[in-house]
Formats: structure tokens, sequence, C-alpha cells
């Protein structure tokens, strides 16, 4: 089957756009609020939200990014190339919106709360993903910021393509 596109240029602007004006009516100003990315790709997602943040709100945002390869339960499984951990502010007591690109079993946001807590005990933490694949939880998580819902099989994939990294911006439903 021929991969279908979920989203492009254009569309990905307007769901960041709304994305942010949705985090902006529960942070406000985000003075107690931070960003963490989780690698290898909610970075790009992370940053992509912080620039378009400060752009509206014009003020600095904490963001930063997280690896979590050594907090995967599958890390002794499969070769795995830990990434850099860039997180230069405090999370404690702070409300902090973890970010990843694509939400489907939840063992990576698992791995993610775990790594996060290195830094401190945030007050409050809120999970935020472009595409949530809803119907393959094997942890019990669930995103309060969701920029598409989609309903697929264990034997798609979902592939989410960034201008830094891809030249482009592109999300597609590939079959495998």
């Amino acid at each position: 089957m021929k991969p279908r596109v979920l989203l492009e240029d254009k569309q990905l602007e307007v769901t960041l756009t709304r994305l942010c004006y949705q985090l902006i009516e529960v942070h406000n100003d985000f003075s107690n609020s931070v960003i963490i990315g989780l690698q290898p790709r909610g970075v790009y997602l992370a940053h992509r939200l912080q620039k378009l943040l400060e752009k509206i709100l014009k003020t600095k945002i904490n963001c930063g990014d997280l690896d979590i390869t050594f907090y995967r339960d599958d890390f002794r499984k499969k070769e795995l190339k830990p990434n850099k951990t860039n997180i230069n502010f405090i999370i404690e007591d702070k409300n902090v919106i973890l970010i990843d690109d694509v939400l489907f079993t939840g063992r990576t946001i698992r791995a993610g709360l775990d790594a996060m807590l290195a830094f401190g005990r945030p007050n409050d933490v809120e999970l935020l993903v472009l595409v949530d694949r809803r119907f393959s939880r094997h942890v019990p998580i669930q995103a309060k910021y969701t920029g598409l819902v989609i309903d697929s099989i264990e034997t798609q994939n979902v592939k989410v393509d960034w201008k830094e990294t891809d030249g482009k911006d592109c999300v597609t439903l590939i079959d495998k």
C-alpha cells in the first residue's frame, strides 16, 4: 500500500500554532513552566514549539533535550545509540511539558518520566505529542496536548520528517 501523508508543511505549521495556543491557555507566560523534548525526535518538536511560543509571548522559554536510552526497558536487547541530554535549568517544582513526536505504546514516555526525575521533582508533568496512535498502549499514558490522533494497526509506522534533519516537514503513515 502507498504511504499516506497525514500532515504536510502548512498543515504542520497550523497544528504547531494551535498547540502553542493551547499551551498558553494553561501555562500563561511560562514563568513556572519548562519544555523538555525526548531524544531523538521529540527534540525537534520541542524546539519548534519553543521558538513559536517565544515569538508569540515575546519572552524566553526554557527548553531542554532529554536522553532516555538507559532508562528504556529494552536497552539491553537492541543496539541503541545514546544521545545528548541538555537541561541547563532547574525542574524542581516547575510545570514540565514533556514532548515527543509519536505516542504509540507509551514505553518511551515512561522512560522519559524516569530519566526526568534525575533532574528534580517537578510540580506537574504534562505530555504533548504530535501524533497519538491511540490503540496500542502497553503503559497507561495519555497525552494532554495532541496534534493529530490516528487509528493505526501494528503493521503500520508513523514517520515524522523534520526540515532540520530530513529536509522537509511531513508526517506519513507507512505500511511495513
